[in-house]
């Protein structure tokens, strides 16, 4: 079985929190906490991402500012340029590219278009599935 991000993302669904550059990280945050998901993009006029922030981001920019953090703008904190996937990646693929790039989100760009994200968590639910799906199939093998 060989599991691309379409196939995930079909499961998952496709919704993706966007926030503008001008958004406080507050209420970024509070929109994060609000839909429960560790991330959101900032898309530019052509609905690309051009940043994106996690909790992971907000979480070392209290380490550097504190209380102050809440009343910076997303613009002041985001990660950039983004690194995204298309929808015809392969489960190996988005793996290897979060594990090598250490990080724990990943915007999915189909056809100039984005499309979802993919979080560790989904990427480990796919490969889960997978093996189960595998190791089924080989015991029906051995049993026919």
């Amino acid at each position: 079985m060989n599991v691309i991000v379409r196939d995930i993302l079909e499961r998952k669904g496709s919704e993706v929190l966007l926030v503008t550059a001008e958004c406080s990280v507050t209420d970024a945050v509070a929109s994060m906490c609000e839909r429960g998901v560790g991330s959101a993009i900032i898309a530019g006029d052509d609905g690309l991402p051009t940043g994106i922030v996690t909790e992971r981001d907000i979480l070392r920019q209290f380490a550097k500012h504190g209380t102050e953090l809440g009343g910076l703008k997303v613009a002041d904190i985001m990660t950039t340029p983004v690194k995204t996937a298309t929808a015809d990646a392969s489960l190996q693929d988005i793996m290897k590219t979060m594990t090598t790039n250490r990080f724990r989100h990943i915007p999915i760009v189909d056809g100039g278009n984005l499309v979802g994200i993919l979080s560790i968590g989904d990427v480990v639910k796919a490969r889960l599935r997978e093996t189960e799906t595998e190791a089924e199939s080989l015991r029906q093998y051995i049993s026919s």
